[in-house]
């Protein structure tokens, strides 16, 4: 991802800083003093491009949960449709999502930061997922692997089934029961989804 440059300050330095931050205290126990001391700008550079914390870690969300999706979509293959190329690409960024050091810190120190976008509204992270979601399902119509559809519907929908895998999947895991483990239900989604995607 190309780095944001505002009046000098290289966004993502910025946002590797508060990552760092986040990963060490958390995000309530994490200030943007702490974050500019240890990006190395004044706290005014910080202010003038992200007013509070919550929109620094909303950046830092977003730059994180694209990046663990654009690298789990498999590269396109001769032999491999649209469909294969989607269904994998989601069901390793499932996998990816709830490895990632960030994504754990929040849930089990600050999980009410994910509640708006779980209850509420869309975030800037999720409109994202929805746009590169929505070019692979136009490649898959055009290729006649994906099942006709209205694209923003059926981009919305598969979001929300893999939206929910992430979120919730620890809650309905026995990981000592090999039918019912994380690697299981990640089978479950990927029959789900080739099930809706499927002409």
């Amino acid at each position: 991802m190309t780095p944001i440059r505002h009046n000098g300050a290289d966004s993502d330095a910025v946002l590797d800083a508060a990552r760092d931050c986040v990963l060490a205290v958390g995000v309530r126990r994490t200030t943007l003093a702490d974050v500019a001391r240890r990006a190395g700008v004044s706290r005014m550079t910080l202010y003038r491009r992200w007013p509070d914390l919550r929109s620094l870690v909303g950046d830092l969300m977003t730059r994180e949960w694209i990046d663990v999706a654009t690298r789990a979509m498999p590269a396109p293959a001769p032999a491999v449709g649209t469909r294969a190329r989607i269904v994998d690409g989601l069901v390793a960024g499932v996998e990816a999502f709830r490895a990632h050091p960030l994504f754990r810190k929040i849930v089990d120190v600050d999980p009410e930061l994910l509640l708006p976008y779980v209850l509420d509204r869309r975030g800037a992270s999720q409109e994202a997922l929805l746009a590169l979601l929505g070019d692979a399902l136009r490649e898959g119509h055009a290729d006649g692997s994906v099942r006709p559809g209205h694209i923003e519907r059926q981009a919305r929908t598969v979001l929300l089934t893999v939206q929910s895998f992430a979120l919730s999947l620890r809650t309905m895991t026995d990981e000592d029961d090999p039918e019912l483990d994380s690697a299981a239900f990640l089978g479950e989604l990927r029959a789900l989804l080739e099930r809706t995607l499927t002409p």
